[in-house]
């Protein structure tokens, strides 16, 4: 996969040369570039911002400069390239979607900065916008290494483990289970009984109940969203009246 990334702090990005994506990037299963905005920019300050049309605080990212970025980075990095604009009117971003994404052959994420960009931009130029949720960040640096973190570890190659994507929180619309190791007690708590009995069927069903259960106590609305199975029901039904005080 190629990914390419435009904004106004490349140095930011050194962040993803680390770890998982890091060990994906020298092993060549994703391509990473930066494109700095101001080299763009035409003016000798480098401007790379402008006054919105009718008024109001703030500034827009200055058209000319920011349309010539995008235009050399999709020459670049291939016609088919899916440009992504990072905005909080975009699409909220989730497991779902990194899988999709991860499928692509050719990223390009268009990291904002102050109040976002011309509406003709968008209109025209880019493909997908997304969040990854309701609030409020400086510019779209850290949203876009949010995005290209989760999906670098979908792609072939890019986990030690080829399982633990799938196993990973969301991947099927469920929280993760609880997870423990040595010791077995730790301060007067003990590990559940069933994890050390080397019965990996009853393992399986421990650890997909423990699944729907803290699913169904933290995020309720995930289960609403899902079609369970017979077996699937009667866990969680089992898992819900053992925490229902006795009569």
């Amino acid at each position: 996969m190629n990914i390419g990334i435009i904004t106004l702090f490349p140095e930011m990005f050194t962040a993803l040369e680390a770890s998982i994506s890091g060990r994906a990037i020298r092993n060549k299963i994703i391509t990473l570039q930066c494109w700095q905005l101001r080299d763009f920019a035409t003016d000798k300050h480098k401007t790379v911002d402008d006054k919105p049309y009718g008024g109001g605080p703030g500034m827009l990212m200055k058209v000319s400069p920011l349309l010539a970025a995008i235009t050399t980075a999709k020459q670049q990095l291939g016609p088919n390239t899916k440009t992504i604009y990072l905005s909080p009117q975009g699409k909220t971003f989730t497991q779902q979607a990194a899988q999709k994404l991860a499928a692509q052959k050719s990223l390009l994420f268009i990291a904002g900065r102050y109040e976002g960009i011309d509406e003709r931009l968008i209109e025209s130029t880019i493909d997908e916008e997304w969040s990854i949720g309701d609030y409020v960040l400086t510019g779209g640096e850290l949203a876009a290494m949010v995005m290209i973190d989760a999906m670098v570890r979908l792609l072939p190659g890019a986990l030690g483990d080829a399982e633990s994507a799938e196993q990973d929180s969301f991947s099927q619309s469920l929280l993760d289970y609880p997870h423990y190791t040595r010791p077995e007690e730790i301060n007067g708590l003990k590990v559940p009984v069933v994890l050390l009995s080397g019965d990996h069927a009853a393992i399986a069903r421990w650890r997909r109940q423990q699944a729907l259960g803290r699913t169904w106590q933290r995020r309720p609305e995930l289960l609403s969203q899902l079609k369970l199975s017979a077996e699937d029901q009667q866990l969680l039904n089992d898992f819900i009246k053992e925490l229902s005080p006795p009569p």
